[in-house]
């Protein structure tokens, strides 16, 4: 029976150190087993057996695709100051677990470095415009440098971005006041036009107001001269000449405006002169004026034949179209 009982605790010990030699590895990692302290096998993903004490797991390694994000500041060459942040997107390469692991200590310390010198090399040679325009060239030199060195060591690097550009406070007002005025420029100019196309349509619309209020004087006028020519008909029909027909209907509207007048209560309108014997005096000193003006013109065609001088006939112009401000500059 005392032997049954030392039995026991071997067997548990003897149970634990052989459930030790049993282990199992994730999905996309990868197990580097050491014997005595040098390198033995690498597990991929499943259940493994190592042998106990002797065999131990020295460390795993994911072989996910990795993203590292990496500050880098630096100066542009119109010296601007800008930080850029670079995202590195990474993976071990699975035939190469080996190089991975026991050839770099830090890998994240590594590729931030060569991120550093390329940035701070590539940055330098541009302008903070072309910074922002040219930024998937600064992301293919980080790639292309990377990949060059880290492929020995057992990483691909899949793909490098510049995912943030940021210039110092002062430099982002800065642009954010040139772009400012850069809008209120077009807006101005925009408004000019505007303002322009305003200015052309009011002088149109003036333009034709003009030319139809100038053809409906000229329609009044007619009709009105067409009115005195039928008055002086009918009154040469009766043996009234036309001087003294001109005269009567002179008179004859004076008194019609005199008529208006009255009939206003509230006008403002002084005709001058205005007594009862007005009338009487234009209708003669228009007739006198008539016959003075007749004799005078005898005379001078009489001298004028005398002299063998005949008038000459005038010859119609044309007046310009009113509503033509094609030309007009504003």
């Amino acid at each position: 029976m005392g032997g049954l009982l030392l039995l026991i605790p071997i067997i548990i010990i003897g149970f634990f150190i052989m459930l030790s030699g049993i282990f199992t590895v994730k999905q996309q990692t990868a197990a580097i087993v050491e014997r005595f302290g040098k390198f033995l096998s690498i597990r991929n993903s499943g259940l493994h057996f190592k042998i106990p004490v002797f065999d131990k797991i020295s460390g795993r390694i994911n072989l996910k695709i990795q993203q590292l994000d990496v500050l880098v500041e630096t100066k542009t060459k119109d010296d601007v100051f800008v930080r850029l942040k670079i995202s590195v997107q990474f993976q071990v390469i699975k035939e190469k677990v080996y190089d991975a692991f026991y050839r770099l200590e830090n890998p994240h310390d590594q590729i931030t470095s060569y991120v550093f010198d390329v940035v701070r090399a590539e940055v330098p040679k541009m302008k903070l415009d072309d910074v922002f325009e040219r930024k998937d060239d600064i992301a293919i030199a980080v790639k292309e440098e990377l990949n060059d060195a880290m492929i020995d060591y057992g990483y691909d690097i899949i793909k490098t971005l510049v995912t943030d550009i940021d210039p110092d406070v002062q430099v982002k007002a800065a642009m954010n006041r040139i772009n400012a005025s850069e809008r209120e420029k077009v807006a101005a100019e925009y408004e000019a036009e505007a303002e322009r196309i305003k200015i052309v349509a009011k002088a149109r619309a003036e333009a034709e107001s003009k030319r139809l209020q100038g053809q409906g004087i000229a329609d009044q006028r007619r009709e009105i001269a067409r009115g005195l020519e039928e008055s002086v008909d009918v009154l040469n029909n009766v043996g009234i000449n036309s001087q003294e027909a001109s005269a009567l209907i002179v008179v004859t509207q004076h008194y019609d405006t005199l008529q208006s007048i009255g009939e206003e209560t509230n006008t403002n309108l002084i005709l001058l002169p205005n007594s009862p014997q007005a009338g009487s005096n234009m209708l003669n000193d228009m007739i006198a004026s008539f016959v003075a003006s007749n004799q005078i013109g005898e005379e001078m065609k009489k001298q004028n034949e005398a002299k063998g001088i005949t008038p000459k006939k005038r010859k119609k112009r044309t007046p310009p179209p009113a509503d033509n401000i094609d030309d007009v500059e504003f």
